[in-house]
């Protein structure tokens, strides 16, 4: 699973509150997809530059994820880079683009365990879920500071001699 970062977790959050208020959403665009979406809010590129690196090379997501080459230099291979250097892997990339990650789905409730991997409302609450795992993970591998508790005051005595 990847590497939770509080950057990951929101940029998860972001893009599932994005797609629940109306972003433009469709499975069939690389730029408009479940890895186009959240791409797009973990770097700077738009949905139709996503879409048109996608567009020199074959397949969707998965396809391109699988012919990854990291020294290729080709757009979309440095577009999945970049998604990996944010803690995704290429397995979370598959994973996303059919909402398949085992964990995930455990976790929806159990009349949301088979969701469509091209339903918005599915994506949303796989995105929210994920997120919410990814968190949990952050926290328990994360030293957090334990609240500053002063010191009691001690009254010094007087040393009688």
């Amino acid at each position: 699973m990847a590497r939770p970062t509080p950057e990951l977790i929101g940029a998860l959050r972001r893009t599932a509150n994005k797609l629940e208020s109306g972003a433009p959403y469709q499975w069939g665009h690389m730029g408009s997809c479940n890895c186009g979406n959240l791409a797009q809010e973990l770097t700077e590129y738009t949905k139709a530059e996503i879409h048109h690196f996608a567009m020199r090379n074959h397949g969707d997501w998965t396809e391109q994820v699988n012919d990854y080459c990291a020294t290729s230099g080709m757009p979309m291979d440095l577009l999945i880079s970049d998604l990996l250097q944010h803690g995704l892997s290429i397995e979370d990339l598959k994973n996303l683009e059919r909402l398949g990650d085992r964990a995930v789905l455990k976790r929806l409730p159990e009349e949301h365990r088979y969701p469509n991997h091209n339903k918005r409302e599915d994506v949303v609450r796989y995105m929210k879920v994920w997120a919410d795992l990814l968190e949990e993970e952050y926290l328990a591998k994360t030293k957090v500071p334990s609240q500053v508790m002063p010191l009691p005051i001690v009254e010094e005595k007087a040393l009688v001699l």
